[in-house]
């Protein structure tokens, strides 16, 4: 019996209609396939509560980012909604309870002997292996640790984060991904997303797929026995930028 194809999609966040156009892109077979959003699978696009439910139906694995941790926390009420989010049908719908636990059930990070996959990124100072050091966080409780794997893109060597990251901040601070080399033991292609205005990241050893389909970007798969990316575009821009 052949390998399962493992297909990763950049952050959908909502945006249920080019999730289906993507899918049929890839020939998505649940039998056959394993699905991965990288993080965001919810808010700011235009049907979140469909998006939930059709990935939970086709057993999707993935992981956490932080319009996933927004939700989970506003659903307790420990954090309020903002005028631009878009997940207020979760929270109003019938089998929301079912739906939350789903999605809480996500990791912060998921590893395969030759990929790993997290929403941002990784501290530098983290230990190997990091799905080790992240397997005690709870999504619904605050943690550095998890806001570092679910917001980061640019960090210090020792893991400091700046204020802000726009403008690009100076140095000490640079792209995350920059200290990589001082993880020598991991050897995995790092599959990440979070950073629509950088988009495409093609590196050795990188794919960063989030191509901004919630900003009228695209939405993107990277197929990972096939080496092979797949896009399909926006069928318009659900938020605006700034």
């Amino acid at each position: 019996m052949s390998e399962k194809r493992r297909i990763f999609i950049g952050d959908i966040q909502g945006c249920r209609e080019e999730l289906e156009a993507l899918l049929e892109a890839v020939s998505f077979d649940p039998t056959a396939d394993e699905l991965h959003p990288v993080g965001d699978l919810v808010n700011r696009g235009p049907d979140s509560l469909g998006t939930l439910r059709l990935l939970q139906s086709l057993g999707a694995g993935g992981v956490l980012g932080n319009h996933d941790l927004h939700v989970l926390a506003a659903s307790r009420g420990r954090r309020e909604p903002s005028p631009r989010d878009t997940f207020h049908d979760i929270l109003e719908a019938e089998d929301r309870d079912e739906l939350l636990k789903w999605l809480a059930a996500r990791p912060f990070v998921r590893g395969w002997r030759d990929i790993l996959c997290v929403h941002a990124g990784l501290d530098p100072s983290w230990p190997d292996p990091v799905e080790r050091h992240l397997s005690d966080l709870d999504p619904f409780e605050p943690d550095e640790r998890a806001a570092f794997a679910t917001r980061v893109r640019y960090c210090a060597k020792d893991g400091r984060r700046p204020e802000r990251d726009d403008p690009p901040p100076e140095a000490p601070f640079q792209p995350w991904f920059v200290f990589l080399p001082m993880r020598p033991e991991e050897s995995r292609t790092l599959v990440f997303g979070h950073w629509a205005s950088r988009g495409l990241v093609e590196r050795p050893k990188l794919r960063g797929l989030d191509t901004g389909c919630v900003w009228g970007g695209a939405l993107t798969a990277w197929i990972a026995e096939e080496d092979r990316l797949v896009s399909v575009p926006a069928r318009r821009a659900y938020q605006a930028i700034g």
